[in-house]
């Protein structure tokens, strides 16, 4: 068996490949590659998708997290409420403005424990920003409640769950603002950087277009001081190839992570749970063990790669020491952090190759 990485983006594209390099060549020849008709076009697809009234395409997940902070005036003296457990990224959209986060422990599903966020609200709390982490959409329904109750913005990161539902409703919907990422590895994976926000405000979406293009709602004209974070034409494209495939391209990966679910068995691994009301698009497939490091020593022994997400949580990373939370403040999060592991998991991996994952795990001893 050759070495199975933990993820494998040139799959994905040798499964579209034609689509993918007709694409490519139709916008190059067609002499428009910043803001054209390829980010409109996916920017109206995209939106029904997701479900909501408007998209607005951005150079990166980031930028959709920072910008939308902003936009909702969101800065210094403010608080933000997140999860502990999140990529950094969540928390850098909050500080980038200023803003302070305020952490929240994860639940056993990795997004944030509901019943944990009003007590964490103070006078100077602005907004929720809700992490869908590794593609489970989070409780969302006492969440929007919370919200509306003490007048708070609610934003969505939605960087690993696109198109994942919480009854029937798609992340990035419940709230004011849903912030996408369209990294490479992402179900919906771009060939580059690339991100967007959703709303069903027309004036955020507008606000949103100004800021990304320097602040300018026509040219040299500018309203506010921006940014540059546009979508370009070539990523657009091949993103809109992607998404008249995404259904299949989820289901394939739902049928890999069923069958990990159903077959792996080895009494030293915890196996991720999925929550009622709530689909799972499986951006990764996350294990815990107590016995990390041995397991992932032993995979790799076996030619199987494996990635921890995420090994510091936010708050105890060197970046946020300014934030003064010692070790031990968030001992599920911590937890988390020392005993997550993701296994293989991606579009076009073999049968062959699930199996052999399987069986490594299931035969693992320490």
């Amino acid at each position: 068996m050759d070495y199975i990485m933990p993820n494998r983006m040139d799959r994905g594209f040798y499964q579209y490949q034609k689509e993918f390099e007709n694409k490519a060549i139709e916008v190059l020849r067609s002499g428009w590659y910043v803001l054209g008709k390829e980010v409109r076009a996916f920017e109206e697809k995209f939106a029904d998708y997701v479900g909501a009234n408007y998209c607005v395409g951005l150079a990166s997940g980031l930028d959709a997290l920072w910008i939308a902070f902003r936009v909702l005036g969101i800065g210094a003296g403010d608080e933000v409420i997140v999860q502990g457990n999140t990529y950094i990224a969540s928390v850098m959209g909050i500080t980038i403005n200023g803003a302070t986060p305020v952490f929240v422990e994860p639940d056993e599903y990795y997004n944030i424990d509901v019943t944990q966020i009003e007590q964490k609200i103070t006078k100077r709390t602005k907004a929720i920003l809700v992490v869908h982490l590794y593609g489970q959409a989070s409780n969302m329904e006492p969440i929007v409640r919370i919200a509306h109750k003490y007048g708070l913005k609610l934003v969505e990161d939605c960087a690993q769950s696109h198109g994942a539902c919480f009854n029937s409703k798609t992340t990035g919907t419940f709230g004011d603002i849903g912030c996408f990422s369209f990294y490479p590895s992402k179900n919906l994976g771009a060939f580059g950087d690339g991100g967007a926000i959703v709303t069903n405000s027309a004036k955020i979406a507008d606000d949103v277009r100004v800021f990304r293009n320097y602040g300018s709602e026509k040219r040299y004209y500018n309203k506010v001081v921006g940014t540059n974070s546009r979508l370009d034409e070539m990523q657009a494209g091949l993103l809109r190839v992607k998404l008249t495939h995404i259904k299949e391209l989820e289901e394939e990966k739902r049928g890999i992570c069923l069958r990990y679910l159903e077959k792996l068995q080895n009494k030293e691994i915890i196996l991720p749970q999925i929550r009622n009301g709530s689909t799972h698009i499986w951006h990764q497939f996350v294990i815990r063990t107590k016995k990390r490091d041995a397991l992932i020593n032993y995979l790799k022994q076996k030619k199987i790669g494996t990635i921890i997400h995420y090994p510091i949580p936010p708050h105890l990373s060197e970046a946020y020491q300014y934030l003064e939370i010692p070790e031990g403040s968030l001992p599920v999060t911590e937890d988390y952090a020392k005993s997550v592991l993701s296994i293989p998991l991606f579009n076009g991996m073999t049968r062959e190759e699930q199996e052999y994952v399987i069986t490594a795990i299931n035969e693992w001893k320490n």
